[in-house]
C-alpha cells in the first residue's frame, strides 16, 4: 500500500508539471479574441466599480416587446406557447448566459449567440398546463450582461382542470 501511495506521488510530480511553460514575458496575459468591433472582454464588463459607482455607458441592454403574457384560459393538458421578443438596445454585445423557470412545466429556450446592438432575438417559452389547474403565474429568470444582471419574465392565465 505505502508502494503504491509513492509510485502515484512520484508519477504525481513528473507528469502534473507544466513541460511548456508561458514564454517570457508572457505569464498573467490573457488574451481576448476580438468580435467585430467588441471584444470578449467588452461582453463580460461589471460596470460596478469598486467606489460604488455605477458606469452603464458599456453595457447590454435588454428591451422586451412585453415582460408578462396572459394566455387567457386553456383546458388542462393545453401546451402554450410564447415567443417573447427583445432588442439588445445597449452598446456591446447582449450575452444571456441562462434562462430558468420557476417549475418543470414552463421551459424557456434562449439564443446561446451574442446579440450584437441594434439586433433582436426572442426567448421561446412552453407551459405544459397538465396538472396544472386554476390560476397560473409562471415567472421565467433571465441572467445576461445587463444591469441589472437579472431580468423577469411572466407567463399568467387561468387552467380550467379535467372533468
Amino acid at each position: 500500500m505505502i508502494k503504491f501511495f509513492l509510485v502515484a506521488l512520484v508519477s504525481l510530480g513528473i507528469f502534473g508539471c507544466n513541460s511548456n511553460p508561458a514564454p517570457s514575458g508572457q505569464q498573467g496575459i490573457v488574451e481576448t479574441k476580438v468580435q467585430g468591433e467588441f471584444s470578449t472582454a467588452d461582453i463580460i464588463r461589471n460596470p460596478i466599480t469598486a467606489n460604488g459607482q455605477t458606469d452603464s455607458s458599456k453595457v447590454a441592454k435588454i428591451e422586451f416587446e412585453e415582460m408578462t403574457h396572459d394566455f387567457g384560459t386553456a383546458q388542462e393538458g393545453a401546451v402554450i406557447k410564447h415567443k417573447y421578443k427583445f432588442t439588445n438596445t445597449g452598446k456591446v454585445p447582449l450575452m444571456i448566459g441562462s434562462a430558468r423557470s420557476t417549475c418543470g412545466c414552463t421551459i424557456p429556450k434562449w439564443p446561446r449567440e451574442p446579440i450584437a446592438p441594434g439586433e433582436s432575438g426572442e426567448i421561446a417559452v412552453r407551459f405544459n398546463t397538465d396538472g396544472k389547474p386554476n390560476k397560473q403565474t409562471k415567472i421565467i429568470t433571465l441572467n445576461a450582461n445587463t444591469l441589472p444582471a437579472m431580468t423577469k419574465l411572466y407567463i399568467k392565465g387561468n387552467v380550467i382542470p379535467k372533468k
